[in-house]
């Protein structure tokens, strides 16, 4: 007695095998998910100020140098730590080695706003000419 599981010996079957199909979309989410984290961690966690309308950055926007801000008082220059007393020659290496006179500013909501004015003005002495100011609209 022989027993058939309903296919002929020479019958081909023709299904697909989906189980190495989605092992590889799976290790393909995983490597995308991965590397777009990777891309977003170039903040350093500051609340920016809320504003009402954003303002347009056009593509031609000119290259800039970012200086954060914390709530505790640190100092940032494009993600980089530095000293609040060496700021000023700091700013003007970078501002030379950059060729710009563009500073965005990004601070904390919390930040005290004399330290803001202070940076403005050392940010000037080192040779800054142009200022924006990071928000976040609602």
């Amino acid at each position: 007695m022989s027993l058939k599981n309903g296919f002929d010996d020479e019958e081909i079957i023709s299904d697909i095998n989906m189980t190495p199909l989605i092992d590889i979309m799976l290790v393909l989410l995983i490597i995308f998910m991965v590397t777009s984290s990777i891309s977003f961690q170039q903040g350093l966690g500051v609340d920016l100020p809320q504003v009402s309308q954003k303002g347009e950055m056009g593509e031609d926007a000119p290259r800039a140098i970012i200086v954060t801000l914390t709530k505790e008082g640190t100092l940032f220059m494009n993600g980089k730590k530095v000293a609040l007393e060496d700021y000023q020659q700091q700013l003007t290496l970078l501002l030379k080695e950059m060729k710009t006179t563009h500073i965005v500013l990004e601070g904390d909501h919390q930040a005290q706003l004399g330290t803001v004015v202070n940076l403005m003005d050392q940010a000037k002495l080192a040779g800054a000419q142009q200022f924006s100011i990071a928000t976040e609209s609602n």
